[in-house]
């Protein structure tokens, strides 16, 4: 390793010099608290910007154990830090003049959830912050001096500011840390009451707007209904009372515009803690739930949907459907099946974005076209046995058919943002008005089901080269990424929160295409395979052989199936 001293020597015998002479800057140097680690250097001011890390030692950063010695603890602490340290680079990008990117300062900027990244690592008390920087050049010539602010002035000062526990908001960082033990006691909770969601009283759901995840000002705080309100104790914010959701099926009723929806998406995204003044703090999912949605044009590959479809009238194969443009109800069908398949334990489910035709049909439609004309089943036929038989919870928001009421445990209504529970008046009702079902019946068990697909494989005239740095990647925001050819649509995988999700899935799919390109094997074995392989080693089992990139975040094992099944290679 070489001293800080030497670096500025270095950079100063560069100077004026042609842009690729940058290069000669990579390797380790010790400054004062701290080690700067310049991993990768771009080969061009108007290039990606050059990968730096800094690494602070543990008796230097002087955080202690308590405050990371778990994995949730660890986690929400690398979050605090990671903004911590953004919020103190900030006034510094682009301080630093110069052509094309010279001057940035970029590392990730956190949303509202608290997830892991690989901008952020606490190991054994160690700190390190992944991060990149445009190396400042007068057209392509070196400006070193630039450079020279960036590395002796502005990180230094970034470092001293969030990285050593002295200079920090000891009290701030103490209500992190408790904050994601209370969070994670709720999660022990759920399991241990057979609960699905919990939602605190005082919870604030409504959103500032259709692009801000901030809490809207002067929204309607939530209040349980007094039959589904339940008592937590919590270490740190004591005895906290809300609508705890049971395991079975809910249903979730009332007017548009009065907050069905807006409770569903506070659920969807509880699957992750969120940060404090959030509003969803303490609004908590299990962790495998799944949003269920018709996604008209996506492809389908090799999926048994014919609990739900079949008998088509092309007699295409529903048993092992595949198709590269999907209707909304065979779209939806195997969104279903794939979310059941990934280990899903819960369903959300908004009537707005569903296919009609798959989840009901009502008397008056199966008198008039007859159980053996129609080849869809509707997901209220089958969704009881999928409870009661297999386990699976559902979540359900509606507000056009009363069929609904007939297969829900629980019902409540919305009415202006307030929660009520109507089970009993609705079961009092559907007891005078039997439901009809004479025309329906379920043809193919929902069991079926579970029994994974053997032969999903990836197609020959698909598969990707050889060399790892041939497997181009390139990413679309949140939304999507492609990968050789082929793109890989996600924006209807709506608890993918952050565009650095994608970006690990892209490399996850990468990995998976490597692996079945040296040996042709089952999809859903490797992708268990890479899952326990991410648990045990992290996000940076995906980054072997290369720098590790400063740009992904945590992802759930159905994302990664959600990706997969995406895939038109596997077609």
């Amino acid at each position: 390793m070489k001293s800080s001293v030497e670096l500025d020597k270095m950079l100063m015998s560069i100077n004026r010099k042609g842009y690729p002479a940058y290069k000669e800057l990579k390797g380790s140097y010790q400054f004062a608290g701290f080690v700067l680690h310049i991993d990768h250097v771009q080969g061009d001011p108007f290039a990606a910007p050059s990968k730096l890390s800094i690494q602070v030692k543990k008796d230097q950063a002087g955080f202690p154990l308590t405050m990371y010695d778990t994995d949730y603890k660890r986690i929400a602490l690398q979050d605090h830090l990671t903004r911590l340290f953004t919020k103190s680079v900030s006034s510094y990008t682009f301080q630093a003049k110069g052509s094309g990117k010279s001057g940035l300062i970029g590392i990730s900027r956190c949303g509202q959830e608290i997830l892991e990244r690989t901008a952020f690592k606490i190991e054994n008390g160690d700190l390190l912050v992944r991060f990149e920087v445009g190396f400042p050049a007068n057209g392509r010539t070196i400006n070193a001096y630039e450079l020279k602010k960036i590395l002796f002035e502005y990180l230094p000062d970034a470092v001293k500011k969030s990285l050593f526990y002295e200079n920090i908001n000891k009290n701030e960082v103490r209500r992190v840390v408790e904050l994601a033990e209370d969070q994670h006691t709720i999660r022990e909770e759920l399991i241990r009451r057979h609960l699905v969601a919990f939602v605190a009283n005082g919870s604030v759901l409504p959103r500032e707007s259709g692009i801000s995840q901030r809490p809207m000002k002067n929204a309607v705080k939530f209040q349980s209904p007094a039959s589904m309100e339940v008592e937590m104790k919590l270490p740190y914010a004591g005895l906290v009372k809300g609508m705890g959701i049971p395991k079975g099926i809910t249903l979730i009723v009332g007017g548009g515009y009065h907050g069905k929806s807006t409770l569903l998406k506070a659920l969807e995204h509880g699957i992750y803690n969120h940060i404090a003044g959030d509003g969803r703090e303490y609004v908590i999912t299990d962790d495998t739930a799944v949003k269920i949605r018709a996604e008209d044009g996506r492809a389908v590959s090799h999926v048994n949907i014919s609990p739900f479809i079949n008998d088509l009238p092309n007699k295409k194969n529903t048993v092992d459907f595949s198709t590269e443009d999907a209707s909304g109800s065979t779209s939806q069908a195997a969104n279903v099946v794939e979310a059941v398949q990934s280990g899903a334990k819960t369903l959300l489910i908004d009537e707005d974005t569903c296919a009609t035709n798959f989840m009901v049909r009502d008397c008056l439609m199966q008198t008039v076209v007859s159980g053996d004309k129609e080849p869809i089943t509707p997901f209220t036929l089958q969704a009881r046995e999928l409870n009661e038989k297999h386990g699976i919870s559902i979540v359900l928001v509606a507000g056009s058919s009363g069929s609904y009421f007939y297969i829900a445990d629980k019902i409540l209504q919305m009415d202006n943002y307030q929660t009520f529970d109507i089970t009993e008046k609705v079961k009092k009702v559907i007891a005078k008005v039997p439901e009809d079902n004479i025309e329906a019946e379920i043809k193919i068990p929902i069991s079926v089901i579970f029994d994974k697909d053997k032969f999903r494989r990836i197609a020959r005239s698909k598969r990707l080269d050889k060399k790892r740095d041939q497997v181009k990647i390139k990413q679309f925001g949140k939304d999507s990424f492609s990968i050789g050819k082929d793109t890989v649509d996600l924006k209807y995988v709506e608890q993918i929160l952050d565009s650095e999700q994608t970006t690990t899935l892209s490399h996850c799919l990468k990995y998976l295409l490597e692996q079945m390109e040296r040996q042709e094997q089952n999809v859903d074995v490797l992708v268990e395979k890479l899952w326990n392989q991410l648990r045990i080693c992290g996000l940076e089992f995906l980054c072997q052989g290369t720098y590790i990139p400063s740009g992904m975040a945590q992802i759930r094992k159905q994302d990664i199936y959600a990706c997969v099944n995406r895939y038109r290679g596997l077609l």
